[in-house]
């Protein structure tokens, strides 16, 4: 992809190129390609970017395409924060989402998530503990809503099967 777009060259200096600062995202995820992100985006007019995924929360971040985005302007240096509406649409399998915020805290790259008012790095830069157990326990809560939500479609294909009346998946579609 072209990338020009995120950089404002302010002018030169000895060959060298001035660039803006690093930008702030707002990460935005929804499962399916039917839903909105609208109450995602309350405050969209604050970033500079807005990269959108709608993919299930139980792909790997770095894995989705807008994770693969937002990898390559991290490795860039080009993100200063990113902030996401909640926990759950940054991932729903807690492992993927710790190890998603290890990294981000590695790079130094705050992550806020927004409806929570959580922040997994102090001003300081440093991880803030707090946020971490609280993203801990609803991460968890995530994965657990998303084990409940496969639970409750197996039953309804298993009582649409003894009906009669289940057709299958939608010819092209695939499992997440």
């Amino acid at each position: 992809r072209f990338y020009a777009f995120f950089i404002l060259i302010l002018g030169y200096n000895n060959n060298h190129l001035k660039i803006m600062n690093k930008i702030k995202v707002l990460y935005v995820r929804v499962s399916t390609l039917e839903q909105k992100t609208d109450r995602q985006r309350v405050n969209e007019k604050d970033f500079d970017l807005v990269i959108e995924d709608k993919c299930s929360g139980a792909i790997s971040f770095f894995e989705r395409e807008g994770g693969k985005e937002i990898k390559k302007l991290i490795d860039e240096g080009l993100i200063q924060t990113l902030s996401v509406w909640q926990i759950d649409r940054l991932g729903r399998d807690l492992r993927d989402i710790m190890n998603t915020i290890h990294y981000f805290n590695e790079m130094g790259i705050t992550i806020h998530f927004v409806s929570q008012g959580l922040s997994t790095l102090d001003n300081e830069g440093k991880e803030n503990p707090i946020s971490k157990m609280i993203i801990s326990i609803l991460g968890i809560v995530g994965e657990m809503e998303r084990n409940q939500i496969k639970e409750r479609q197996m039953e309804g294909i298993r009582i649409a099967k003894l009906k009669g009346s289940y057709t299958g998946r939608k010819k092209g579609s695939r499992e997440d």
